[in-house]
């Protein structure tokens, strides 16, 4: 737990610093005449991975994520809803910018924290931004017993980091795509052939349909997979259905965890054929500290 918590210190130093200096460069305009940009995504979430959004200062966040097992195991696994795995996670925004979160998966017995900082934001006006640009630093632990008595791995030894750009924009009300490169750094491998890093390019977009409903797609493409293993790059599909303060997400994918570390690095299943699993996201958002438009600056939805 002390190597989590002085990763995620430097990961939170470093945004600040960066962030003040962009500040002072970008942020030097009217209030009257420049906007932000808001709702590029309708939440933290694009579908497994994150999307760029963070949330407003003092909102708390509570997520339940849910994949079941494959649809093509058949009418014995009822379609793969016999199996499930759950994710329970806690997001809390300290301020408009930055949102530290913990969360526990049922999958592997696997808990992660993670710090989300956004260090620009889209906006129109008279002194526009193309993009969005969002931060994510987390930390994970294994902690499943998949192993011999005499063989108990470390602490560090069950550790896994993860480090991600999330770059987005809101092309029109209707449309928004992210581009989401990301390293994943594993302290122990399957096998030595194995890469202790593993890069990947996120892709993703929203095309809204409705008010309240909108249609989403997200894949990640491996450039360096595990050698010993016979790992499929994430695909997701689904539907996202804004209701007050809730967030629900329909989700068709190919990938079993809900972590970084596990749908980017170890997805086994070919969506292609047929090993899709059925599964939610769902958000409930409590705002529990009065916010304050620290920038002086005014939100556009468009």
């Amino acid at each position: 737990m002390k190597n989590i918590l002085f990763y995620i210190f430097i990961f939170i130093a470093t945004c600040n610093v960066f962030s003040q200096d962009l500040k002072d460069i970008l942020e030097q305009e009217s209030a009257d005449t420049t906007f932000l940009v808001a709702s590029t995504f309708n939440g933290t979430r694009l579908l497994n991975g994150h999307s760029v959004e963070t949330r407003k200062e003092g909102v708390l966040e509570f997520l339940i994520s849910h994949r079941f097992g494959r649809v093509n195991s058949g009418f014995d696994q009822l379609f793969g809803l016999d199996d499930s795995n759950i994710r329970f996670g806690l997001e809390y925004a300290l301020n408009d910018r930055l949102t530290l979160a913990i969360g526990r998966s049922s999958f592997e017995k696997t808990y992660d924290a993670y710090a989300k900082y956004r260090l620009l934001q889209q906006k129109t006006g008279e002194n526009p931004f193309p993009f969005s640009l969002t931060v994510l630093g987390s930390a994970t632990e294994k902690t499943i017993k998949d192993y011999e008595p005499d063989e108990k791995p470390s602490f560090s030894d069950r550790l896994t980091y993860t480090g991600q750009l999330l770059i987005a924009r809101k092309f029109n009300p209707n449309l928004s795509v992210q581009f989401a490169p990301t390293i994943v750094h594993f302290n122990t491998v399957p096998e030595s052939i194995d890469p202790n890093d593993i890069v990947s390019l996120g892709f993703g977009a929203r095309v809204k349909i409705s008010k309240r409903v909108s249609v989403n797609g997200e894949y990640y493409y491996n450039i360096n997979p595990f050698k010993s293993q016979d790992v499929k790059n994430s695909i997701a599909f689904g539907v996202d259905i804004e209701t007050g303060g809730h967030i629900f997400q329909l989700i068709l994918t190919n990938s079993v965890s809900m972590i970084e570390k596990g749908f980017l690095a170890e997805t086994s299943g070919d969506f292609f054929n047929g090993d899709i699993h059925f599964g939610f996201n769902i958000s409930r958002a409590f705002q529990i500290k009065k916010a304050k438009n620290s920038n002086g600056l005014k939100y556009n939805d468009d």
